[in-house]
């Protein structure tokens, strides 16, 4: 089931763009506040240099026996630098990708033509959209045919990030879709569910007044603590939680539900039809309808930005999140406010 026809960005690209919206604002008057967290990195050398004609690069990849693996980032994205420092450049399975991926980096915001095909040239901003990339960084993985099999948006821990590509190398997607990949590759039994002062135990969905959260957990969660550690734990995040109802549910129990629809279900099966890949992930729904979710990784900021977006209401001012997030951020910084959108 999914309640919104197509998904709003989410706010690691919000991340990104406030970057180049806001930093020439916060430059152009000595009153402004400053905007604090961009990060850029440097690429490791073992990323490929291409022409940008994608079929021969998928050709040459495949010919090696690997995937091709599109990087799509934004400079000053905090969220691409922890991407590329902790998974391509010093992570565990560093050596793993080398091995059986070739890496391409692209701006979502380049000028560069990219030959998708022989036929089928584009900036790489336009590449994006053709994409339909949503957030920064994003992964697309091609076969040999040059079709993606597998596009992930937002950072990933690298244990999160090895079942990905333990997919792709494997082929998996000839078989099933990564969504039933990761639920039956998740290791079960290391996370506890824990208790919440917010959280509320209720079945039925579709009778409740005002927004909605759902927080997707489940028994193989390793994000899990760290969002009751750190975000869970903050006085803002609280503040902003206060104005849903939040409800956790279990993604891998076959616990009897009504979703917010109205429809009869389980929380394993709404997990499945909302396409929850990550764990956590929180939807945020008002009358009846998800607005959007909180699906990766993210910063304080940008995490109270979400929550706000969909409890305050600024959903119907703005048509999505980036709308909201970059508004609020141009009139902090033009009130004097330091905005910082990287916790590290």
């Amino acid at each position: 089931m999914r309640t919104t026809g197509k998904r709003p960005r989410t706010t690691a690209l919000f991340a990104a763009l406030t970057v180049l919206l806001c930093a020439p604002l916060a430059q152009a008057e000595d009153s402004a506040g400053r905007f604090l967290g961009a990060k850029t990195s440097e690429h490791p050398a073992w990323f490929k240099q291409s022409f940008l004609e994608i079929a021969e690069d998928v050709d040459e990849a495949a010919a090696a026996g690997r995937h091709l693996i599109l990087y799509m980032e934004l400079n000053g994205c905090p969220y691409c630098y922890k991407m590329v420092e902790e998974n391509f450049k010093h992570g565990p399975h560093r050596d793993f990708i080398r091995t059986h991926f070739d890496v391409i980096a692209l701006n979502i915001k380049g000028d560069r033509e990219v030959a998708i095909t022989p036929d089928t040239r584009l900036p790489e901003k336009a590449l994006a959209e053709f994409y339909r990339v949503e957030t920064t960084p994003t992964l697309i993985f091609l076969d040999a045919t040059n079709t993606p099999v597998a596009k992930i948006g937002g950072y990933r821990n690298p244990e999160d990030l090895k079942r990905i590509l333990d997919y792709v190398n494997a082929r998996a997607y000839t078989e099933q879709s990564l969504a039933d990949y990761l639920r039956s590759h998740r290791e079960q039994g290391r996370y506890q569910l824990r208790a919440h002062p917010q959280i509320r135990e209720i079945a039925d969905l579709s009778a409740l007044e005002g927004p909605l959260a759902i927080l997707f957990e489940d028994t193989a969660c390793s994000a899990c603590d760290a969002l009751h550690d750190g975000h869970l734990a903050d006085p803002e995040v609280r503040e902003a939680l206060a104005a849903f109802t939040l409800v956790r549910l279990d993604a891998g129990a076959e616990t009897p539900i009504i979703a917010p629809d109205g429809t009869a279900t389980t929380a394993r099966a709404l997990a499945r039809d909302l396409d929850i890949l990550y764990r956590p992930t929180l939807v945020l729904f008002d009358q009846g309808q998800e607005r959007t979710r909180i699906d990766n990784m993210l910063y304080h900021y940008h995490f109270i930005g979400m929550l706000e977006y969909v409890g305050a209401g600024h959903y119907q001012d703005h048509a999505d999140p980036f709308d909201y997030i970059d508004a609020k951020t141009a009139a902090l910084l033009a009130a004097g406010e330091d905005v910082k959108i990287s916790d590290e």
